[in-house]
């Protein structure tokens, strides 16, 4: 009976099974697990990635280091998902030495400096010398920073190089930049990527060169990932000029846009 099919028939059968055949990326569907500081030019980027190849994004937070449970590094180690993490380069750091991802498939994106907001409204202090950014601190009622990468360099480093951590410890949280909009600190101080463009707030501007800190933040396939080659598409997309406008946008610099 089979003889008899029409030849309409073989060609979407032929059809059919050429789809089935084509490479994972035409209907991968990636989940991707991000930290803060890269949260808003990925979002800005995933539009026209997803438009290009038909691959379905989806983003989880976590933190890049630190001992929360909610770091990227923890989060993976109890089995949540991810087929690609995108944290700062000492985040990616220690998931490469704990095999939680790739090695050969790291790739940096994009660099931020830290800067300061306040609430929206509120006098923009002075920070434009390091004695102005340490009195600014000191005359603050309230300061909130990061609990990873920026906000170890800055409880371990920074404050103590100022003189100010017994001061700043007093008066600190870890919420971040919430915290300002919801009008619970007067001032916040993380990468500028994660500062930037966040309502109920206005940034303030950088601190000084001298005690600056620059995030460089990186993408890698997740070990294991059964969708590595959608993964590193997505890597290498991030990486392109295609992305660069939505890297910029977000307060940050192309690493290895080309």
């Amino acid at each position: 009976m089979t003889a008899h099919r029409p030849r309409r028939f073989w060609v979407v059968v032929a059809a059919v099974f050429a789809l089935a055949m084509l490479p994972e990326r035409a209907s991968a569907q990636l989940k991707v697990m991000t930290s803060g500081g890269f949260v808003a030019p990925l979002n800005a980027a995933l539009p026209e990635f997803q438009r290009e190849t038909g691959i379905t994004v989806t983003v989880t937070l976590g933190k890049s280091q630190g001992s929360d449970p909610a770091t990227i590094g923890a989060q993976l180690a109890r089995g949540v998902p991810a087929d690609v993490v995108i944290l700062s380069k000492e985040g990616l750091n220690d998931l490469i030495a704990g095999s939680r991802v790739t090695a050969s498939s790291a790739v940096d994106l994009a660099k931020t400096p830290i800067g300061m907001a306040v609430k929206a409204g509120a006098p923009k202090p002075d920070i434009s010398t390091v004695e102005a950014f340490k009195n600014t601190l000191l005359n603050a009622r309230s300061v909130t920073y990061p609990s990873s990468t920026t906000g170890i360099y800055m409880a371990t480093k920074l404050f103590p190089q100022l003189g100010i951590d017994k001061d700043i410890a007093a008066k600190s949280t870890n919420v971040g930049v919430a915290a300002v909009a919801r009008g619970e600190a007067e001032i916040a101080i993380q990468p500028v990527s994660e500062l930037l463009h966040v309502p109920g707030t206005d940034f303030v501007g950088i601190i000084p060169q001298s005690i600056q800190y620059i995030s460089v933040f990186s993408a890698a396939v997740v070990t294991g990932s059964d969708k590595s080659d959608p993964a590193k598409q997505l890597i290498s997309f991030l990486a392109s000029a295609k992305a660069r406008a939505a890297i910029q946008g977000s307060g940050m610099d192309p690493v290895g846009a080309h």
